[in-house]
């Protein structure tokens, strides 16, 4: 991936009365993040970061919280275009009707890209986060490999109509098809909630199959799976995976109760975002996409990820 520099600043110094004045700072262009659900604490550590990111560079930066609702996304694009700001940064909740605003946008000539989840045609605007499929397949391929590639197994799916959700659960779905011998049960969404997850876990318990393994698509799902399994006196006999390595879900890998999670490294997305946004502000040519990759989180090397 190729890299840049973001903002050179150069700053001259001069002697007067014995003051250090300060040359002009840098143009303060007005950047604005449309986040899908700040709920989310996955996306709130991203904000947070980018919103560091942006005040040590000088950026009017403005974030707004569309609260888990496309439609609250769009409506917030569009104010920002009437309000003539300099970039607009999206986090679609909704991969179809965040396409509309980032197209608004676009229509209005004012720089759009989006971060960490994807809109419809992704190639109209450039976009910063991971590969969500590739997430999805290292998930997959470590349950495989903790079953031996045989047994049963459940999958706790994002909202419906998220590119996250969807792209994690191709991930999953290509990977399944080298263990013709590990079946799925159960595949149904509880909408990144660890309540839900929780719920979900707790039904496919009481129908007395016999589960081996759950694959969730994001953290606060398998952290409430691992909940309902704990509760059912089954901790330990069934692998927990999740994805986003969320605090919470950090620490309970290495308390040895959630077994592995996958990193998506929302700081330095949250950071890059506002780079390549900044980049976009001064005119400068940007790449169609910058991934940053996944890493698996086990008791292995947690020890290297996890903060006191």
């Amino acid at each position: 991936m190729k890299k840049r520099s973001v903002l050179a600043m150069v700053m001259a110094m001069g002697m007067v009365m014995g003051l250090a004045v300060p040359a002009s700072a840098a143009e303060n262009y007005k950047i604005a993040w449309v986040d899908g659900n700040l709920a989310n604490e996955s996306n709130a550590i991203c904000t947070d970061a980018a919103k560091a990111y942006a005040e040590e560079n000088n950026v009017d930066f403005t974030l707004l919280d569309g609260q888990g609702s496309g439609e609250n996304q769009v409506s917030q694009i569009e104010t920002l275009i009437a309000q003539g700001v300099d970039c607009i940064i999206v986090q679609p909740y909704d991969a179809a009707a965040c396409q509309v605003g980032v197209e608004a946008a676009i229509d209005a000539d004012i720089p759009v890209l989006v971060t960490k989840t994807t809109i419809e045609d992704n190639s109209i605007c450039p976009f910063v986060g991971q590969d969500d499929t590739v997430a999805g397949e290292m998930e997959m391929e470590w349950m495989a490999e903790q079953l031996g590639g045989k047994g049963n197994i459940v999958v706790i799916e994002g909202p419906t109509g998220i590119s996250a959700a969807i792209q994690r659960n191709d991930g999953i779905t290509k990977t399944l098809e080298k263990y013709p011998d590990i079946t799925v049960l159960h595949t149904q969404p509880a909408d990144w909630n660890r309540d839900e997850g929780m719920s979900l876990m707790e039904t496919w318990l009481q129908e007395g199959k016999e589960i081996d393994g759950v694959v969730a698509h994001n953290d606060e799902m398998a952290l409430g799976a691992y909940d309902a399994i704990a509760d059912a006196g089954k901790a330990g006999e069934i692998k927990v995976i999740g994805i986003d390595a969320i605090d919470a879900a950090k620490k309970s890998v290495a308390a040895g109760e959630l077994d592995a999670t996958v990193l998506q490294d929302v700081e330095t997305i949250g950071q890059k975002t506002v780079e390549v946004a900044i980049e976009m502000c001064k005119g400068e040519k940007v790449d169609d996409v910058y991934n940053v990759d996944p890493v698996l989180l086990t008791k292995d090397n947690i020890a290297d990820y996890v903060t006191e």
